[in-house]
């Protein structure tokens, strides 16, 4: 529904649906897996601890929206919160270098299903390749103008949250005549540690703050967007988790890691399920890389334009930003392709912890501009805090080559501002 009489065209439900969209966009295909090897049995309360984080963070985005509405989003809060320091400056390239993971995840997700339907002794080698086409491909696909794939986006949207709640209604049916036992499997801070790790799985709620401007209404309408997205999503995954642990055993999910959710609609499903899932992954995860390629090189732009990168990332070509959208596509196929799903999911959900708690302190710090209940966002902050602390405790003792991959991700984005403030003479 357009509102012709303030020239704002973004209604309630259709923020609801950009929030839905950005978080169901990929990363419940390529995480779940990876969830289930780390919680097991305790997975849904995994999911459900992780939802509380961004449902606590959406808070402080929901009122720096009203306040603040820009297409920057999360680099407007920032700046308008610290300035154009090099803090700020440090973590605007950290959240670039976090879509490209974040890219990097659905391409990974999107290579791992559709190599099913390649022979298995094919399948290492074709999870490789169709990796790197949908980013060759969607790439073209935003130079020459994203509205190819944007039209069907609502479609598509609608299409794979209609499957995974087939999935779940079909999962509840085959259960109902079983016994319900709730077991954990795994001790407290392990459940928390494998909820940080599949935190990027909720980062896309934040999509809704890039929007702000057409939103009507904004003083009412964007907080309710941003609560009904996350809960929804928080209410969504922790169904996901339950029938995925309660119809398979952790054995068979971890053996199919990659591609865990079609695995877990085959014993209520069958091979149609099967094959139901992973359409579904592949048409999910292809929107989701259009979508965020189109934002990723949009927040290059306004960095630039902040002058926080090299000005060549200002520039537009066919009023585009091309030249960042090659260099996050160049980047995105060195991730994909040279890392495995556990680094990704590590490298990915730092990030956005530091990003979400900055932006929570953000909004502690402005909480009077934006009329705001403070200790919430401290609480945010806080969180946050603690639950990077416990993804680094994880990643240590699990997977310590991961902590180089961190380190370096963490490193590069404030040595990258900090050349650059040198070379610029700031």
């Amino acid at each position: 529904m357009t509102d012709t009489s303030s020239g704002k065209s973004i209604g309630y439900l259709s923020a609801v649906s950009i929030g839905i969209g950005g978080m169901v966009g990929g990363g419940i295909f390529a995480v779940l897996g990876l969830a289930v090897e780390i919680g097991q049995g305790g997975t849904p309360v995994a999911f459900a601890l992780a939802g509380i984080v961004a449902l606590l963070t959406s808070y402080s985005y929901a009122k720096l929206s009203v306040r603040y509405p820009s297409e920057g989003g999360t680099v407007e809060f920032l700046n308008q919160a610290f300035g154009s320091g090099m803090i700020t400056g440090g973590l605007n390239v950290l959240l670039w270098l976090s879509y490209v993971v974040m890219l990097s995840l659905y391409a990974y997700a999107f290579g791992s299903y559709g190599s099913t339907f390649f022979p298995s002794s094919m399948q290492a080698v074709s999870k490789h390749m169709l990796t790197s086409i949908i980013v060759v491909v969607l790439t073209m696909v935003n130079i020459v103008g994203a509205k190819v794939v944007g039209k069907s986006e609502e479609w598509i949207v609608g299409f794979k949250i209609i499957i995974l709640l087939i999935f779940i209604g079909g999962g509840l049916w085959n259960l109902k005549s079983q016994p319900f036992q709730l077991t954990t499997g795994s001790n407290p801070l392990q459940l928390v540690a494998g909820g940080m790790i599949i935190f990027l799985a909720y980062e896309g709620f934040e999509l809704i703050a890039n929007t702000a401007k057409d939103i009507q209404n904004p003083a009412k309408t964007l907080p309710r967007a941003y609560y009904s997205a996350v809960v929804f999503v928080i209410v969504l995954y922790v169904l996901i988790a339950f029938v995925t642990v309660e119809s398979v055993s952790t054995a068979t999910i971890v053996q199919a890691q990659d591609y865990a959710l079609a695995v877990a609609a085959k014993p209520f499903l069958g091979n149609l399920g099967f094959n139901l899932i992973a359409v579904a992954a592949l048409l999910s995860t292809t929107s989701a890389i259009n979508a965020t390629l189109y934002g990723a090189s949009r927040v290059s732009y306004i960095i630039a334009k902040d002058e926080e990168l090299p000005e060549t990332l200002e520039d537009k070509i066919w009023n585009r930003p091309i030249e960042g959208l090659l260099i996050t596509s160049a980047f995105t196929l060195l991730v994909a392709n040279l890392f495995d799903l556990s680094s990704i999911s590590i490298m990915g959900s730092a990030g956005f912890l530091l990003i979400f708690g900055a932006v929570n302190a953000s909004n502690a710090h402005l909480y009077q501009k934006t009329k705001s209940i403070r200790w919430i966002s401290v609480i945010g902050v806080i969180v946050c805090f603690i639950a990077l602390l416990t993804l680094i405790w994880y990643t240590l003792n699990n997977s310590p080559k991961d902590i180089f991959v961190l380190a370096f991700m963490l490193f590069s984005s404030f040595a990258i501002e900090a050349v650059y403030r040198k070379y610029r003479g700031r």
